[in-house]
Protein backbone atom coordinates (compact mmCIF):
# COMPACT_ATOMS: atom_id res chain seq x y z
CA UNK A 1 0.00 0.00 0.00
CA UNK A 2 1.19 3.53 -0.76
CA UNK A 3 0.31 4.83 2.70
CA UNK A 4 -0.20 2.81 5.87
CA UNK A 5 -2.54 4.70 8.21
CA UNK A 6 -2.57 1.93 10.82
CA UNK A 7 0.20 3.52 12.95
CA UNK A 8 -1.49 6.96 12.77
CA UNK A 9 -3.35 6.86 16.14
CA UNK A 10 -0.17 5.88 17.98
CA UNK A 11 1.76 8.51 16.04
CA UNK A 12 -0.74 11.23 16.96
CA UNK A 13 -0.57 10.29 20.65
CA UNK A 14 3.22 10.21 20.68
CA UNK A 15 3.42 13.47 18.74
CA UNK A 16 1.07 15.20 21.18
CA UNK A 17 3.29 14.19 24.10
CA UNK A 18 6.40 15.48 22.32
CA UNK A 19 4.77 18.74 21.23
CA UNK A 20 3.42 19.50 24.70
CA UNK A 21 6.81 18.95 26.33
CA UNK A 22 8.47 22.37 26.85
CA UNK A 23 11.76 22.96 25.08
CA UNK A 24 13.92 25.71 23.63
CA UNK A 25 11.24 26.78 21.14
CA UNK A 26 8.58 27.05 23.82
CA UNK A 27 10.63 29.31 26.06
CA UNK A 28 11.76 31.48 23.14
CA UNK A 29 8.21 31.96 21.87
CA UNK A 30 6.85 32.64 25.34
CA UNK A 31 9.45 35.27 26.13
CA UNK A 32 9.29 36.93 22.70
CA UNK A 33 5.49 37.20 22.82
CA UNK A 34 5.43 38.50 26.39
CA UNK A 35 8.08 41.14 25.79
CA UNK A 36 7.43 42.21 22.21
CA UNK A 37 3.87 41.21 21.38
CA UNK A 38 1.97 39.03 18.92
CA UNK A 39 3.67 39.99 15.62
CA UNK A 40 7.25 39.32 16.79
CA UNK A 41 6.02 36.09 18.38
CA UNK A 42 4.47 34.96 15.09
CA UNK A 43 7.68 35.89 13.24
CA UNK A 44 9.73 33.86 15.72
CA UNK A 45 7.32 30.95 15.19
CA UNK A 46 7.77 31.27 11.41
CA UNK A 47 11.54 31.15 11.86
CA UNK A 48 11.34 28.08 14.08
CA UNK A 49 9.16 26.18 11.65
CA UNK A 50 11.22 27.18 8.63
CA UNK A 51 14.15 25.48 10.34
CA UNK A 52 11.98 22.51 11.38
CA UNK A 53 10.79 21.96 7.81
CA UNK A 54 14.41 22.04 6.64
CA UNK A 55 15.48 19.47 9.23
CA UNK A 56 12.57 17.14 8.48
CA UNK A 57 13.35 17.48 4.77
CA UNK A 58 16.94 16.46 5.50
CA UNK A 59 15.70 13.31 7.22
CA UNK A 60 13.33 12.42 4.40
CA UNK A 61 15.97 13.01 1.73
CA UNK A 62 18.48 10.85 3.57
CA UNK A 63 20.93 13.67 4.21
CA UNK A 64 20.06 13.58 7.90
CA UNK A 65 21.45 10.06 8.21
CA UNK A 66 24.58 11.15 6.35
CA UNK A 67 25.14 14.09 8.71
CA UNK A 68 24.52 12.14 11.90
CA UNK A 69 26.73 9.32 10.60
CA UNK A 70 29.77 11.57 10.99
CA UNK A 71 30.51 12.11 14.70
CA UNK A 72 32.67 15.17 14.03
CA UNK A 73 29.84 16.95 12.19
CA UNK A 74 27.32 16.06 14.88
CA UNK A 75 29.68 17.23 17.63
CA UNK A 76 30.14 20.53 15.81
CA UNK A 77 26.35 20.96 15.53
CA UNK A 78 25.95 20.29 19.24
CA UNK A 79 28.61 22.86 20.12
CA UNK A 80 27.06 25.45 17.81
CA UNK A 81 23.63 24.83 19.29
CA UNK A 82 24.94 25.01 22.86
CA UNK A 83 26.83 28.22 22.07
CA UNK A 84 23.72 29.86 20.63
CA UNK A 85 21.63 28.90 23.65
CA UNK A 86 24.33 30.36 25.89
CA UNK A 87 24.12 33.54 23.82
CA UNK A 88 20.34 33.65 24.33
CA UNK A 89 20.72 33.15 28.07
CA UNK A 90 23.42 35.82 28.20
CA UNK A 91 21.22 38.23 26.25
CA UNK A 92 18.36 37.72 28.70
CA UNK A 93 20.64 38.24 31.70
CA UNK A 94 22.09 41.36 30.09
CA UNK A 95 18.57 42.64 29.50
CA UNK A 96 17.76 42.01 33.17
CA UNK A 97 20.80 44.01 34.18
CA UNK A 98 19.92 46.93 31.88
CA UNK A 99 16.29 47.05 32.99
CA UNK A 100 16.81 46.39 36.70
CA UNK A 101 15.22 49.72 37.61
CA UNK A 102 11.50 50.00 37.34
CA UNK A 103 9.97 52.84 35.38
CA UNK A 104 8.04 55.48 37.29
CA UNK A 105 4.73 53.95 36.22
CA UNK A 106 5.74 50.45 37.28
CA UNK A 107 5.87 49.15 33.72
CA UNK A 108 8.69 47.10 32.35
CA UNK A 109 11.08 48.78 29.96
CA UNK A 110 11.83 46.53 27.04
CA UNK A 111 15.33 45.17 26.93
CA UNK A 112 17.44 45.92 23.84
CA UNK A 113 17.61 42.20 23.06
CA UNK A 114 13.92 42.23 22.08
CA UNK A 115 14.70 44.46 19.07
CA UNK A 116 16.57 41.59 17.41
CA UNK A 117 15.01 40.06 14.31
CA UNK A 118 12.55 37.51 15.77
CA UNK A 119 12.42 35.41 12.58
CA UNK A 120 16.21 35.03 12.51
CA UNK A 121 16.28 34.31 16.23
CA UNK A 122 13.67 31.58 15.90
CA UNK A 123 15.40 30.07 12.86
CA UNK A 124 18.82 30.00 14.50
CA UNK A 125 17.43 28.65 17.77
CA UNK A 126 15.94 25.65 15.97
CA UNK A 127 18.48 25.00 13.22
CA UNK A 128 21.43 24.98 15.64
CA UNK A 129 19.71 22.39 17.84
CA UNK A 130 20.73 18.94 16.51
CA UNK A 131 18.18 17.25 18.77
CA UNK A 132 15.45 18.13 16.27
CA UNK A 133 17.38 16.33 13.55
CA UNK A 134 18.12 13.34 15.77
CA UNK A 135 14.51 13.25 16.94
CA UNK A 136 13.25 13.19 13.35
CA UNK A 137 15.64 10.38 12.47
CA UNK A 138 14.64 8.28 15.48
CA UNK A 139 10.94 9.13 15.71
CA UNK A 140 9.40 9.38 12.25
CA UNK A 141 10.69 6.06 10.82
CA UNK A 142 9.01 4.17 13.67
CA UNK A 143 5.62 4.87 12.07
CA UNK A 144 6.31 3.98 8.44
CA UNK A 145 4.41 0.72 8.92
CA UNK A 146 3.72 -1.30 5.79
CA UNK A 147 3.93 1.60 3.35
CA UNK A 148 5.47 0.69 0.00
CA UNK A 149 6.69 4.29 -0.37
CA UNK A 150 8.44 5.14 2.92
CA UNK A 151 9.42 8.61 1.67
CA UNK A 152 5.77 9.50 1.01
CA UNK A 153 4.77 8.14 4.43
CA UNK A 154 7.54 10.19 6.07
CA UNK A 155 6.34 13.33 4.30
CA UNK A 156 2.83 12.75 5.66
CA UNK A 157 4.09 12.06 9.19
CA UNK A 158 6.40 15.06 9.11
CA UNK A 159 3.62 17.34 7.91
CA UNK A 160 1.26 16.11 10.65
CA UNK A 161 3.87 16.55 13.37
CA UNK A 162 4.85 20.04 12.23
CA UNK A 163 1.18 20.97 11.93
CA UNK A 164 0.45 19.89 15.50
CA UNK A 165 3.52 21.74 16.75
CA UNK A 166 2.54 24.90 14.84
CA UNK A 167 -0.99 24.91 16.27
CA UNK A 168 0.25 24.45 19.83
CA UNK A 169 3.02 27.03 19.52
CA UNK A 170 0.69 29.55 17.87
CA UNK A 171 -1.60 29.08 20.86
CA UNK A 172 1.34 29.91 23.13
CA UNK A 173 2.14 33.04 21.10
CA UNK A 174 -1.44 34.34 21.04
CA UNK A 175 -2.05 33.48 24.69
CA UNK A 176 1.17 35.08 25.88
CA UNK A 177 0.57 38.22 23.81
CA UNK A 178 -2.97 38.47 25.17
CA UNK A 179 -1.90 38.43 28.81
CA UNK A 180 1.36 40.33 28.27
CA UNK A 181 0.05 43.54 29.88
CA UNK A 182 -0.88 41.66 33.04
CA UNK A 183 2.55 40.07 33.26
CA UNK A 184 4.54 43.20 32.46
CA UNK A 185 5.01 44.13 36.10
CA UNK A 186 8.79 44.26 36.70
CA UNK A 187 8.86 41.49 39.31
CA UNK A 188 6.78 39.11 37.21
CA UNK A 189 8.76 39.87 34.06
CA UNK A 190 12.08 39.41 35.83
CA UNK A 191 10.94 36.06 37.18
CA UNK A 192 9.95 34.91 33.69
CA UNK A 193 13.30 36.07 32.32
CA UNK A 194 15.19 34.19 35.02
CA UNK A 195 13.21 31.01 34.24
CA UNK A 196 13.91 31.42 30.50
CA UNK A 197 17.63 32.04 31.04
CA UNK A 198 17.87 29.03 33.37
CA UNK A 199 16.04 26.87 30.80
CA UNK A 200 18.38 27.92 27.98
CA UNK A 201 21.44 27.28 30.16
CA UNK A 202 20.15 23.86 31.22
CA UNK A 203 19.33 22.79 27.67
CA UNK A 204 22.71 24.09 26.50
CA UNK A 205 24.52 21.97 29.08
CA UNK A 206 22.36 19.00 28.07
CA UNK A 207 23.40 19.41 24.42
CA UNK A 208 27.08 19.33 25.31
CA UNK A 209 26.69 16.46 27.78
CA UNK A 210 24.58 14.30 25.44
Amino acid sequence: MLLDLTPLPAFLLASAVVVLTPGVDTFLLLRTSLHAGKRPGVLALAGIHSASVLQVALVISGLGALITGHPAVLSALKLIGAAYLLYLAGSILRGLWLTRKESAGGALERAPVDSANPFVRGFLSNITNPKMLLFSLAFLPQFVGGSTRPAVQLVLLGAIFLGLAAVWELTIVLGAARIADRLRHPRVARSLDVVSAAAFLTISIGLVAA
